[in-house]
């Protein structure tokens, strides 16, 4: 199992922190970009469960499955947006996008005196902790081509 990249947006789709890990092929266009491009599939996908669900989707969209990779989402009730791009066989990922946003998000971002919400994060700190919680996550790992 492995984890390739992590978005962070905020409720109105700017890219607060990228970070990737396991990534092995490029998209070819720019950061700014590809987060563009992800937010806007989230906000159709978002749109296209709700409307057609056959239940009320309480929790909306959880991610969605390739053949190649699983695109994993958290909303936070604040608007934050996690995305996170495992391989397919990675599990409990919802738990883990959850641990992350209260261990490490709050921890080091919402508590950081020198963050402006709907800024950029620029933190070392939080850089480092992000790192250290997903290289020691269960689905962390280096994958094999």
């Amino acid at each position: 199992m492995t984890i390739f990249n992590l978005y962070i947006f905020d409720k109105f789709g700017t890219l607060l922190h990228y970070a990737e890990w396991n990534r092995t092929k490029k998209s070819g266009i720019t950061r700014e970009e590809e987060a563009k491009l992800t937010y806007g599939m989230l906000f159709s996908i978002k749109s296209f469960v709700s409307k057609i669900s056959p239940y009320d989707p309480k929790e909306g969209f959880l991610y969605y499955k390739t053949n190649r990779y699983a695109l994993h989402y958290l909303e936070t009730p604040s608007g934050l947006k996690f995305v996170l791009n495992t391989d397919t066989a990675a599990i409990n990922v919802k738990e883990l996008l959850q641990q992350m946003y209260a261990k490490v998000w709050v921890e080091y971002v919402v508590r950081d005196p020198l963050w402006t919400p709907g800024t950029v994060v620029t933190s070392e700190l939080f850089q480092t902790k992000l790192d250290e919680f997903v290289k020691q996550s269960p689905i962390f790992g280096i994958r094999n081509i």
